[in-house]
């Protein structure tokens, strides 16, 4: 790796999984008590299952500037993560309020943000990082291109909307709170760029 710099990836993995079963225990239970249609309980699912794991990460951000610990990468890419949240809330609202059917075609979009829109965030807030780290936007985007987990990230962040897409077009649609729970698990790849990161420090440790 780089100077020789562990960037913490291994860290962020553990959190996923839990995000993926709260999502799918939750979306069960609303399900056997006849809530499969529920749009706070579909928020819920849905932001468990999309984005349980930025929340432990934002509080893993939260715990390493506590520490005083050197900024990471993964310290930025956190953050990047539990900043961008809410983003999919109001997507999600204003599609309901435009009268959008979130269970058809035309709603392929709203599971792509609740799985991915901090992983657009973590993206974004990787190259601010490098920027900082590298004083420089042209260096910045050099090293950006050249960076496996912003490369896998961004490879994420494009192939899954298409994805979703087709699932709809196919006829998958999430008409009960455990549908809506697995499609946000499978479309929420966000495990993969840690994992990338953590495969690379292994590599880099071994190589040492």
């Amino acid at each position: 790796m780089e100077e020789n710099e562990k960037e913490g990836f291994g860290e962020l993995l553990k959190f996923t999984a839990t995000g993926f079963a709260g999502g799918l225990i939750l979306g069960v239970v609303l399900d056997s008590f006849g809530f499969q249609r529920n749009a706070v309980g579909q928020w819920l699912v849905r932001t468990l299952s999309g984005e349980g794991e930025s929340i432990f990460e934002g509080a893993y951000s939260i715990r390493q500037r506590f520490r005083n610990a050197k900024i990471s990468m993964s310290e930025a890419y956190g953050w990047g993560k539990f900043l961008f949240i809410p983003l999919p809330w109001f997507i999600d609202l204003a599609s309901r309020l435009m009268g959008i059917d979130v269970y058809g075609v035309e709603g392929f979009y709203i599971p792509y943000f609740y799985a991915l829109s901090d992983q657009i965030g973590a993206n974004i807030s990787g190259l601010v990082f490098l920027r900082k780290k590298e004083g420089s936007w042209f260096v910045a985007i050099k090293k950006y291109t050249r960076h496996p987990v912003m490369l896998a990230s961004l490879l994420v962040i494009l192939i899954v909307p298409v994805g979703l897409l087709a699932a709809r077009i196919a006829g998958f649609s999430p008409t009960t709170q455990t549908y809506t729970a697995l499609e946000t698990i499978a479309a929420n790849l966000c495990w993969v760029p840690p994992l990338v990161g953590w495969w690379r420090e292994r590599r880099t440790s071994d190589e040492e």
